[in-house]
This record gives structure tokens, C-alpha cells and sequence, in this order.
């Protein structure tokens, strides 16, 4: 049932001492039912109080739906498993932003947009020389995205549908160029143009990792990982940077810096730094036979060390992203001929977790973080540009979820409330009067 229709079926009561009220309960496609508590305030003078918003749902999509406890994430309907073994990040693209998969016409035509939306205004080169050196990517990324918006003027009216849909194209097609450009710059290399004869993974790739002085032939093995990895990353739900995005598009922002606010929120370790956490935590074990240590450290309550990669927020089940990182983990280092020792502590790792009543009973599941840092260090990337990665492939989401909230007749601009507990009203004292 449509959550805003208001052909209510059912209504939750709440009572408070000698006083009672209804409120509208919504039920969704697929998932759990929902209390519509917005008129809460105006008909009780109370707040629900929610530190984290776990229990609070602040909008209605039709985009991404995730049920922890089966281990299920679905774009648009589709399971993820699916679109990532057979399919690609521009069909995921076009999935996401149409809400259908494209027939053939479809797709050449989605294809050709993107391309031919690669480039980056010349002037956005100069940018990067004002940075230093030794600075962040993610630090680069956020400046460079949100100057997007002074130079695609055409693009930032949110009340025209097709600025949005421009927008929308142009993040997705330069978001690949600004990271690579990003990289570039921090491993002292010129930057390298995006060419129209190459797909996707495989442009990036090489704007990566190609140099003047020779020719580069894309790898059809890592570019197949490499788009695979967008598209397990492409959308994951009302995450805490994706709450960012609709919350800065709530106020009108324009969709560049919806998207600039999204990376710096992203940034944060605890949400998309974890495969460079868990990367390190690999490295800190070293060797198979250190695991039991480990394994013992991470049970102890008084021992500070934690196993990263495992466990979710929302999954309380085995990720199902992370099956898919694993299988192209193996595809990559095999065709590269490398025999990571991190692989092997990974291995035994994920063994032991699947396995091991501790591990089951508080549902610490290996997570999509777990694999790919691994995946990412073999493809001759540095843990820098995880994040980066991460934001590039995560453009799509936002700015479908942006685009979502847009065109929502019912959003509002977000502000959330908080229960108060702080000094009560307090008369000013002269400094002469002040102790």
C-alpha cells in the first residue's frame, strides 16, 4: 500500500496517563509496518526520542530495500546477487534512476550520455594544484564535487526535470574522471583523459592507471571486478550519508552539493572507511596461525582489539554482497597471479565466524568490507582511495535518492527534534556579579 495514501487499514494507540490517541499505521510492499507519528508533536506536545534514528523511518522510497535478518538487498526489485553476476553498473544505473531494467535501445542510448558526459570542465584542473600534495582524495573529492556547481549552471534547477535528469547523468559520467584526477594528483602524475571508446570500469581504470609514455590496455578481468564493485556499492538505503543527501537536498541545495555533503559524510571511518579498518586489522593478524590470539582478543569485553569486517548494522545475517566481493577477490588475485597471505587470515577468518558459537550467536557475518580492501590493494590501489571508490560508486544512489526526495509531493525540509537536558532559563549576570 502506498504509505502517503491514506487508505488506512489499521491505527496504533497510544496512551499517556488518562489520555489516548490514534495514529496511522502504514504497511510498505515488503517490510515491516510503519507508525505515522508526524502529527505527534500537534496532537500531544511530545517528540519521539530516537538517538540514531534506528526506529525512525524519514521517508517513503520505491528505490532500495534491505531486510537484515534474511540477508537480502534488492535494487528497484532485483536481488543484488543478480545484478552483479550478470549484469553491469550502467544497467544498475539506469535500474536505479527509471526504476526498470533498459531494453537494448535503452541501454546504447543511457551508454552514450554517460560518455559523452565524461570530461570535466578544463578549468577544474586547476583546482587540484591548489591542494596539497600529501592531501586526502576525500578531502579533494568533497572540494571538487561541490565546485561542480559553479561551473554547470544549466543543471542546478531542482524544479526542472530535466536539469535534474542532466544533473543526474553528469554526476554519474564525472564522478569515475574527478577520482581518478584525484589519485593522479596524489602520486604526482598528469592526469589522464577519459576516452569514449571504453566502458565504464575500464575508462576508470585506465584514467587510473595509464601514463603518457606507453599505451595501456585495459584488463577485462579487473574492469569486470571493478564494475562489479560499483555495483555492489551502488545504493544500500537511508544509510547515514544517504540521510545526508536528502537532508541537504531537503533545503533546495542544488544536487552538487547534496552530493559534495553525501562524500564528507561518507568519509567518516565509521561508515566508509571500514575495509581500510578491516585491511589493517588483516595486516595486524599477519599469518594463519595467529588467528586463535585474535580470535581469543576479540571475545575478551576488557580487550580493546575488534575483529573489522564483521558484523552490520543492519545485517544480521550473512551480507550478501560479501559473497560476491569473495568470489571476485579470487577472480583478481588469480588472474594477477598473486598470492595474497591477507587472503589466507581472511579465509580462516570467515571460517571461523561461520562456525564458531560466538560468532553466530552475536551474528558477526563477514561484510562486503571484509573482502574488498583486499580486492582493491591487489588492483595496485592505496587505502587512501577506498573511500574515494566507494563514493564513486555511491554518486548513483544519492543522486537517484536526491531525485526521489525531489519530485516527493510530501517532503518536507528535515528537522529532526531532541529531548532538551541542559541549563533552564538563566538571567545575565554583569561581569562585576560573576564569580
Amino acid at each position: 500500500m502506498d504509505a502517503q495514501s491514506g487508505a488506512n487499514i489499521k491505527t496504533a494507540k497510544l496512551t499517556l496517563g488518562d489520555q489516548s490517541w490514534s495514529f496511522p499505521v502504514y504497511e510498505g510492499t515488503i517490510g515491516p509496518e510503519v507508525i505515522d507519528v508526524s502529527k505527534l508533536y500537534a496532537e500531544t506536545g511530545r517528540f519521539t526520542y530516537d538517538p540514531g534514528f534506528t526506529s525512525t523511518g524519514a521517508c517513503e522510497s520505491k528505490i532500495t530495500y534491505i531486510d537484515g535478518d534474511e540477508g537480502v538487498l534488492l535494487y528497484r526489485g532485483y536481488p543484488i546477487e543478480d545484478l552483479a553476476e550478470h549484469g553491469d553498473f550502467l544497467e544498475t544505473c539506469y535500474l536505479l534512476l527509471y526504476g526498470e531494467l533498459p531494453n537494448a535501445a535503452q541501454k546504447a542510448d543511457f551508454v552514450d550520455r554517460v560518455i559523452h558526459h565524461t570530461m570535466v570542465h578544463e578549468q577544474m584542473s586547476r583546482f587540484f594544484q591548489g591542494f596539497r600534495r600529501d592531501a586526502h582524495p576525500m578531502a579533494v573529492m568533497v572540494g571538487c564535487v561541490g565546485a561542480l556547481s559553479a561551473f554547470y549552471h544549466d543543471s542546478t534547477d531542482i524544479t526542472d526535470p530535466t536539469q535534474r535528469m542532466i544533473a543526474s547523468i553528469r554526476m554519474i559520467a564525472k564522478m569515475p574522471t574527478l577520482a581518478a584526477m584525484a589519485y593522479k594528483y596524489s602520486v604526482g602524475q598528469p592526469f589522464i583523459y577519459p576516452k569514449n571508446d571504453l566502458d565504464y570500469a575500464s575508462n576508470f581504470l585506465r584514467m587510473c592507471f595509464a601514463v603518457p609514455c606507453e599505451e595501456y590496455k585495459p584488463n577485462p578481468v579487473l574492469a569486470r571486478a571493478m564494475d562489479r564493485i560499483f555495483t555492489l556499492h551502488a545504493d544500500h538505503e537511508q544509510n547515514a550519508s544517504t540521510s545526508t543527501v536528502r537532508l541537504a537536498g531537503s533545503t533546495g541545495a542544488n544536487p552538487f552539493a547534496c552530493i559534495a555533503a553525501g562524500i564528507a559524510c561518507l568519509w567518516g571511518p565509521a561508515h566508509g572507511g571500514a575495509n581500510e579498518a578491516a585491511l589493517k586489522m588483516l595486516g595486524e593478524i599477519g599469518s594463519v596461525d595467529r588467528i586463535p590470539e585474535y580470535i581469543k582478543r576479540s571475545k575478551d569485553p576488557n580487550d580493546s582489539f575488534r575483529l573489522m569486517g564483521f558484523g552490520h548494522r543492519v545485517y544480521k545475517n550473512y551480507d550478501p554482497r560479501a559473497k560476491i566481493m569473495q568470489k571476485t577477490c579470487h577472480e583478481v588475485l588469480h588472474e594477477l597471479g598473486r598470492n595474497d597471505p591477507l587472503l589466507d587470515v581472511a579465509m580462516e577468518l570467515e571460517r571461523i565466524a561461520l562456525h564458531d558459537d560466538y560468532f553466530i550467536e552475536k551474528k558477526l557475518y563477514p561484510n562486503v568490507d571484509f573482502y574488498s580492501g583486499i580486492t582493491l590493494r591487489a588492483m595496485g590501489f592505496p587505502t587512501a582511495m577506498f573511500t574515494v571508490l566507494f563514493a564513486l560508486a555511491r554518486t548513483v544512489g544519492w543522486i537517484v535518492q536526491w531525485k526521489e526526495m525531489i519530485e516527493d509531493p510530501h517532503q518536507k525540509l528535515g528537522r529532526p527534534r531532541q529531548l532538551y537536558s541542559g541549563a533552564t532559563r538563566r538571567d545575565y549576570q554583569p561581569m562585576s556579579r560573576r564569580r
